[in-house]
């Protein structure tokens, strides 16, 4: 478990070791006591409908799911593995870059709870949700 809080800059660098997050266009925007604010850079490739041009419910639950495991991470020092998740749509996310806000319900040994809301740039939330993750130390 982390003892120290990490920074701003050091959870960015963590949190950037992994591809998928670099495609994502994750930024770091604040880190706190068990909670942390992202922001998503938007892709075209995220577009499911052409037409509408709204983006997939896929990259809005991986939003959610990375948030909320984040949002743990000023108690483990780092990111942990994905038990549960439950995620709700609420609005079509339409093109524009996200800001995803993740808060710690309960800190656990062993398992934990934290939750995470996806909003768009005027402030609307577009998709929330609540993930269970494995908190134990690592080995």
């Amino acid at each position: 478990m982390s003892d120290t809080p990490l920074t701003k800059e050091q959870v960015e660098a963590l949190l950037l070791r992994g591809p998928f997050h670099q495609w994502l266009g994750l930024s770091v925007v604040s880190v706190g006591e068990g909670e942390i604010e992202l922001k998503a850079t938007w892709r075209p490739e995220w577009v499911v409908n052409a037409e509408r041009g709204y983006t997939h419910g896929g990259i809005l639950a991986t939003l959610v799911d990375l948030t909320a495991d984040w949002a743990l991470v000023s108690k483990t020092g780092r990111g942990v593995p994905t038990v549960d998740l439950r995620v709700d749509y609420h609005r079509a996310a339409m093109q524009g870059d996200l800001t995803c806000r993740g808060t710690v319900v309960k800190f656990g040994g062993q398992i934990s709870v934290a939750e995470a809301r996806i909003l768009d740039a005027e402030g609307r939330l577009l998709a929330s949700g609540r993930g269970v993750y494995m908190t134990a130390p690592a080995k």
